[in-house]
């Protein structure tokens, strides 16, 4: 059994990513979302209402890109 090489679709002409780069974007953005708790809880401590808005936005930012992350 040959493979025709003409009916071979790379992942690039498809658009769809690697299984790796989806894992790693899905990493990147749970780091994201982790450091943005971490940031609240330090300002927390700390009553730095400046560091807190960082961390919330932090962690916003990371939960829309793990969202984004898993619907493709």
């Amino acid at each position: 059994m040959e493979i025709d090489k003409k009916k071979v679709q790379t992942q690039e002409e498809t658009g769809e990513l690697a299984p790796m780069d989806q894992v790693e974007e899905r990493v990147d953005a749970e780091m994201k979302k982790l450091e943005g708790q971490a940031k609240q809880q330090v300002a927390d401590a700390l009553q730095d209402e400046r560091l807190f808005r960082e961390g919330e936005r932090l962690q916003k930012e990371g939960e829309r890109e793990l969202k984004k992350a898993k619907d493709r």
